[in-house]
């Protein structure tokens, strides 16, 4: 976090929580919601100010109950997401991987399917969803240990065996199929922040 960030909490310590005004949706689009209707499923507004997103970027972070935040000064913004606290995308010169807050991605403990055909990665930075825009590569990009792509593998009855990246960038990580409901449980995060899940 930024330094004038951890200075303003020791300086005011006790700056309620905020729930509602802050989204992330499934292609990483931080969405500000105005009327603070975030909880119940508003839209809200895309934020596109490069300075902003590049601050909620240095100062996202969670909490011990998986409830994901936005520490603006003392105050923290807990966020809605709409797929998983992170994006992943094919890194911008195509080799490996990295959020959408820009952090590179060297490691994934899971690859997990979704009943809606979504794909999660459990990373070191915590659960990701692949970008729908990359899937297609992404699935293409990964492999088994004999160098049958993913896409060809699903494509197979049966259970599916240990995945890597064809480029060697990622270990090879187990898989599995997981129900959308029993998603976030599974990779530890909370959908929606509510104030019984405070710290």
């Amino acid at each position: 976090m930024d330094e004038s960030v951890l200075a303003a909490l020791q300086r005011w310590p006790d700056v309620p929580a905020v729930y509602g005004w802050l989204s992330l949706d499934a292609r990483g689009t931080w969405r500000l919601h105005p009327a603070g209707d975030g909880q119940q499923g508003g839209t809200g507004e895309s934020i596109t100010s490069p300075q902003i997103l590049a601050f909620i970027a240095r100062n996202y972070d969670s909490d011990t109950h998986g409830n994901w935040f936005f520490q603006n000064g003392p105050q923290r913004v807990y966020v809605r997401l709409d797929a998983a606290p992170f994006v992943l995308r094919l890194a911008g010169d195509g080799d490996g991987f990295e959020t959408h807050t820009g952090l590179p991605v060297k490691a994934i403990r899971q690859w997990l399917l979704d009943d809606e055909g979504r794909l999660f990665a459990l990373t070191e930075h915590g659960a990701a969803v692949v970008d729908s825009r990359d899937l297609g590569q992404v699935m293409d990009k990964l492999q088994d240990s004999t160098g049958r792509a993913l896409l060809d593998i699903l494509e197979q009855a049966g259970p599916v065996p240990a995945v890597q990246a064809r480029d060697g960038s990622l270990a090879p990580a187990p898989f599995a199929y997981v129900a959308k409901p029993s998603l976030a449980a599974h990779a530890g995060f909370i959908h929606n922040p509510t104030l019984a899940r405070q710290d």
